[in-house]
């Protein structure tokens, strides 16, 4: 049976383990340039979906329009007006979460100032 002292020892040493998942699971940032990059990419999926969107309806002849009244030709619309949607969605969100972050009034101004100047 072990003593009082042996335990109490026992109990003060730090476990590998522990230090092994406090090294794992410190939190990290993001690159900074993280947030262009996503945006940039969600804006072309948009540009790319309304494109999409125009020049399929650009080359409809009129048995093609009225052949739309079959919900099987509705997938290549849809999917853009999905993407489009989905994409223009998360610009928003993601504008809605920056202006949130950034102070209003003459020092929000100053501070989007010097952001497009750099």
């Amino acid at each position: 049976m072990l003593g009082a002292g042996a335990r109490g020892d026992v109990a003060e040493a730090p476990h590998p383990a522990h230090d092994l998942l406090a090294d794992a699971l410190r939190p990290i940032d993001p690159p900074e340039k993280l947030g262009t990059r996503v945006e940039e990419t969600l804006s072309k999926v948009t540009e790319a979906a309304a494109t999409e969107l125009s020049d399929w309806a650009d080359e409809l002849s009129e048995s093609e329009l009225a052949s739309l009244r079959d919900p099987r030709n509705w997938v290549r619309p849809v999917a853009a007006v999905a993407a489009g949607g989905i994409a223009g969605t998360a610009l928003v969100v993601l504008e809605m979460r920056r202006r949130r972050r950034t102070p209003g009034g003459l020092r929000g101004m100053a501070d989007d100032l010097r952001s497009l100047l750099d």
